[in-house]
């Protein structure tokens, strides 16, 4: 039986059966902007952070959570980074502290003055 059907043999309003009806309605309602204002936009950034993570390569400029700002110069095979701060000084970071929207405003085009 679908939802559909559920709802229409629920009962009919005259006979006072309507109220659930209408209750029922009103919690898929919920769900629906739940889901559209919380679940949704909270599934895609994680989606384009991974893929963020994942597309990192030597030479990229990144910033770190904690702020720190370096460039990527190595990618190792287990889940780290080696990021250089000044030359001849390196880290060894996880991929999951590089702040995409840090590095995305750090590698912004800065605007041409005249």
């Amino acid at each position: 039986m679908s939802i559909f059907n559920a709802i229409i043999l629920m009962g009919n309003p005259q006979a006072g059966g309507g109220a659930g009806t209408i209750q029922l309605v009103m919690m898929g309602g919920i769900v629906l902007v739940f889901w559209l204002f919380m679940i949704r936009p909270q599934a895609k950034k994680a989606k384009e952070q991974k893929k963020f993570i994942d597309d990192l390569q030597k030479g990229a400029k990144v910033v770190t959570i904690a702020g720190i700002h370096a460039t990527v110069n190595k990618v190792n095979e287990d889940g780290t980074l080696q990021i250089e701060v000044n030359p001849g000084s390196y880290l060894k970071i996880e991929k999951s502290a590089i702040s995409m929207e840090w590095t995305a405003g750090v590698n912004k085009p800065t605007a041409e003055t005249k």
